[in-house]
């Protein structure tokens, strides 16, 4: 076997056998095939693409190119990932909730590159806070408190680091068997049996259109299936920021305003959402129904921020921070930015809000890049919203005057008005899983 007859074959198009396929990813995790061959195979898979058999094997073959973890929390590891979206700070509010009601979140998250946020990155904007663990001390971790977020360990499906990196400079990206395959693989080999999936969709979303998202997740379920995990995937939209506050400090502190009880929105919606269907994939609740009533539960008798001062405890932070969040750092320059006319809001430029929080130093435009984890914005406009002369969009937590200037000028070019009033867009679209679509709004 070599891989100019795999790259043969697949270029006019056809099926790859099981022993092909891990024959290439273990060409890509040991380093032994040239980028151009590698890359060559790429552009074959995005313009004729895999079925599902084929997706499903490459996604195994990426997992154990390197560590498969078989963790041993007390109970079936759980984990969820979303695609990518602009104040999306559901898994500081979930993780907490789902271990509060009796869930294992094994949850290994990424940096924030673009216009999205990154979850470890919103992590270490708490003091001390450790999201580099060995692999033994995260699974204790997750069994003795029921969770733990950390960063993704390099010894984790090492086929796909590569095989990603090259996508990125090859026009490849946006192929769904190679997208479905990358997600799902770490997820596989960091131990998930159950994973919850947040596809996003929408001006701040990866994918374009409701229907590219629905083939997305349909593909990342199908993969679940041939590899006997439970995998449940929602559709939600990001026509705007899913939480008011963009920024890592900012999001950290909505988070624990949510599990505090003096937040919600639509960040607390979904969050329930996803939770719920968390319990139910790893089997905790019998229905989405009873799950959602334990995570309410925990939620408002406190259990859940509990959760989060322990896991932050666990993970070297300072939990005071669940009590106090002025302890969280804090940018020397606050200003509103204000609407010049009146009107409802009609349409947000999500990815556009995402690069004005990266442009004050919110995100990363290289890798190297330092974050200022003080630094960002409140929303304070809605979709649908109606709004006067005067009222703010947002309010602006900067390091300089420079940057605030600039961030204000992209906000507001980024916020579209409408003379007549708008119907705010559904949040939760559809639900997908091994048995099928549940559609939830008239969009699908």
């Amino acid at each position: 076997m070599d891989l100019l007859s795999i790259i043969t074959k697949k270029k006019l198009g056809q099926t790859l056998t099981r022993e092909e396929i891990e024959f290439f990813a273990e060409a890509a995790a040991q380093g032994s095939a040239p980028d151009y061959q590698l890359a060559a195979l790429l552009m074959a898979i995005r313009l004729n693409g895999m079925d599902a058999r084929e997706t499903a094997d490459l996604t195994m073959a990426m997992a154990r190119s390197g560590d498969l973890l078989e963790p041993d929390v007390g109970g079936v590891p759980v984990d969820k990932h979303s695609t990518g979206g602009v104040g999306d700070t559901t898994t500081l509010v979930l993780a907490p909730l789902v271990a509060a009601a009796g869930g294992k979140v094994l949850k290994m998250s990424g940096r924030g590159l673009g216009h999205t946020g990154g979850t470890v990155d919103k992590m270490e904007s708490i003091p001390g806070m450790r999201v580099s663990l060995p692999e033994e001390e995260f699974v204790a971790i997750v069994r003795r408190i029921g969770c733990a977020v950390v960063g993704q360990s390099a010894e984790l499906a090492p086929a796909d680091k590569r095989l990603y990196a090259l996508r990125d400079v090859t026009s490849t990206v946006d192929s769904i068997p190679l997208i479905a395959s990358s997600i799902l693989s770490k997820k596989f080999a960091s131990g998930a049996r159950a994973i919850v999936l947040d596809v996003k969709f929408g001006s701040g979303a990866i994918m374009d259109s409701l229907a590219k998202s629905v083939e997305l997740a349909q593909a990342m379920v199908d993969i679940g299936t041939h590899a006997g995990r439970q995998v449940i995937a929602v559709l939600s939209s990001m026509a705007e920021p899913l939480g008011t506050h963009v920024g890592n400090a900012l999001e950290v502190k909505e988070a624990i305003d949510i599990l505090a009880g003096r937040a919600g929105g639509d960040l607390k919606e979904v969050s329930l959402f996803l939770g719920a269907q968390m319990l139910r994939a790893s089997g905790v609740s019998t229905s989405f129904e009873a799950a959602k009533a334990s995570l309410e539960k925990v939620l408002q008798n406190g259990a859940g921020l509990q959760k989060l001062r322990e896991m932050i405890a666990a993970q070297g932070g300072d939990p005071r921070v669940c009590d106090d969040p002025g302890l969280l750092p804090q940018a020397p320059l606050v200003r509103d930015v204000a609407f010049e006319s009146a009107g409802y809001v009609a349409e947000m430029d999500t990815a556009a809000l995402g690069l004005a929080a990266q442009g004050m130093g919110a995100g990363r435009k290289t890798k190297e890049d330092v974050i200022d984890p003080a630094v960002g914005f409140v929303m304070r406009a809605r979709l649908g919203g109606r709004v006067r002369p005067g009222d703010p969009i947002a309010t602006l937590h900067a390091r300089d005057e420079a940057s605030l200037a600039a961030a204000a000028e992209a906000i507001r070019k980024a916020v579209v008005l409408s003379d007549a009033p708008v119907q705010k867009p559904a949040l939760i679209h559809a639900v997908i899983t091994q048995d099928g679509m549940e559609t939830l709004s008239s969009d699908l």
